[in-house]
């Protein structure tokens, strides 16, 4: 039995646009705590958020500036993660263009910090939607990213001080508790003298065709790893492209805002029935 309190508030026409299709993507910042804007103290010495893009392999990245006050900034430790990323961009043959990058012979600190993308799977279809004058405007979305920071230098850092430390430092290592003065020291075991070579003997041995499925599955992690390495070779050697940031105030994001809007009167034509509907619902 229905509530009589559920009754029809208003009825809102839907309309439907594609006129920015396939560009209107869908960004989620799992891990950002405040809004993508650049530190007051960044944007006043001119510092803007960049953005650069990879188009063959979709791999986005937001470059964002950060905030280098003397109170909430270590500058010292800034030089030697900035040596560590100009490191690991050139390893990977993922250096930017000039703008924004250290002048030749300047030395390099970090000043930013990089939020890459990871492109997450849609399940069915994704659209838009804002309420404007009474109705609904839909436009579909094409992709949908999670954007995370990368610390992918920190590999480079870890290993430089790896090789600082050497198979001889003890600064990193973990021996376990001294010894208890107390007790007897530990009697070393006695060598075991090595054994006289054994006579080599002829073997002969045959082969026996592998199981088919040990066979298929060998080949598959084989093909598996393949293309995995060829993905990310493929990405490597694709070159950036820069792109400008414009956050929500700026004219043209206003501009892109209003194109989203459906200026058109055609009626659009359901050609699904109720019950093509309900097979598509997973769970039904």
């Amino acid at each position: 039995m229905n509530d009589p309190a559920d009754r029809l508030v208003s009825v809102l026409p839907v309309r439907f646009s594609n006129a920015l299709a396939p560009h209107i993507q869908l960004h989620q910042f799992p891990l950002l705590t405040r809004p993508l804007q650049a530190p007051p103290s960044a944007a006043a010495s001119g510092k803007r958020i960049r953005a650069r893009r990879k188009v063959g392999v979709r791999r986005l990245e937001v470059h964002v500036p950060v905030d280098t006050r003397q109170e909430v900034w270590n500058a010292e430790r800034a030089r030697e993660l900035g040596r560590a990323q100009t490191e690991d961009d050139r390893e990977k043959n993922q250096e930017a263009a000039a703008r924004g990058k250290a002048r030749e012979g300047e030395e390099a600190r970090l000043g930013e910090v990089r939020m890459r993308s990871e492109q997450v799977s849609q399940t069915g279809v994704y659209v838009l939607g804002v309420v404007r004058s009474g109705q609904l405007h839909l436009h579909p979305i094409a992709e949908t990213h999670q954007m995370r920071p990368t610390l992918t230098y920190m590999d480079v850092l870890n290993r430089k001080s790896r090789r600082r430390g050497g198979d001889g430092s003890d600064d990193d290592s973990d021996d376990g508790p001294p010894p208890d003065p107390d007790e007897p020291a530990p009697v070393p075991a006695p060598k075991k003298e090595k054994k006289p070579a054994l006579e080599a003997k002829e073997v002969q041995v045959s082969v026996r065709k592998a199981d088919d499925r040990s066979a298929q599955m060998q080949g598959g992690m084989t093909a598996v790893r393949r293309e995995m390495l060829m993905a990310i070779h493929a990405e490597e050697d694709e070159k950036w492209e820069d792109y400008e940031y414009c956050d929500g105030e700026a004219e043209e994001s206003n501009d892109a805002f209003e194109s989203i809007f459906s200026r058109k009167d055609e009626v659009l034509e359901c050609k699904s029935d109720i019950a093509t509907v309900l097979k598509d619902i997973r769970g039904l």
